[in-house]
């Protein structure tokens, strides 16, 4: 079983890669980051270091430029046991409507999602 997540640059990137990481930890579990599309995310080759010497596996997956896509079809490849995404805080209104992306991801995935707000 593995935790899968994306890594992007933004604070619900951030939220999500460190949530993913501490449960990785917790759970003794392979963590498998997907690259998302645009900016950079998180530099993982300290963060490597430190899961390894914590007994963690970790695998990176280029992925194929649509985020949402590649983290169900990833979770699902590796029977994935929990796929972590960050969520931004919305407005009243905003709150009516989950992002496209993330509301795929929590219809599709094949396991447990921890939706992480920031």
């Amino acid at each position: 079983m593995t935790i899968v997540v994306g890594n992007l640059g933004t604070p619900e990137g951030h939220a999500a890669f460190d949530a993913a990481v501490t449960e990785a930890e917790r759970r003794k579990a392979p963590l498998v980051v997907v690259a998302g599309p645009g900016e950079p995310g998180r530099d993982v080759g300290e963060l490597t270091e430190r899961l390894h010497t914590a007994g963690v596996e970790v695998r990176l997956d280029p992925g194929t430029g649509d985020l949402a896509d590649d983290l169900v079809r990833i979770a699902l490849e590796t029977g994935a046991e929990l796929l972590v995404i960050g969520l931004r805080r919305r407005s009243p209104v905003g709150k009516l409507i989950l992002g496209s992306g993330a509301q795929r991801i929590l219809i599709e995935a094949p396991c447990p999602v921890l939706a992480v707000k920031v």
